[in-house]
Order: structure tokens, then sequence, then C-alpha cells
């Protein structure tokens, strides 16, 4: 896990509404694309952020040990 509470609700919340906004044909199909959002809030793991070594899931942290 490397996306933490808050960056996980957003991801939600902006999946589905991308999702939404592509099945009402507000926007086009490209509306789709929320599932990757969606996807990455709900399994609560970022490939993009693994590359980037970017985390902001506090549980996970790297703890030095002396």
């Amino acid at each position: 896990m490397n996306v933490g509470t808050i960056d996980r609700l957003i991801r939600i919340i902006i999946g589905i509404a991308l999702i939404a906004l592509a099945y009402t044909e507000v926007v086009g199909a490209w509306g789709y694309i929320g599932i990757i959002p969606l996807a990455t809030g709900l399994l609560r793991w970022c490939p993009l952020y693994t590359l980037l070594g970017v985390q902001t899931c506090p549980l996970h942290e790297t703890v030095k040990r002396d």
C-alpha cells in the first residue's frame, strides 16, 4: 500500500465522477479513464507512485533502525 487515506478518497471521488460524466455522455468516452484513479484508490496502491518512490500512506513508511 502506498496511497494514504485522503489521497485514496480523492482518487475514488474523481474516478466515480469521471465515469458518471462519461456514462451520462456529458464528456466523451475519455471519461472512462476514471477507472484508473478509482482502481488505485480502492486497491490503495499506485504503480506510478512505486516508480517515483512516492508514498502517501503513513502506515508503511520506512522505519530507521539502529
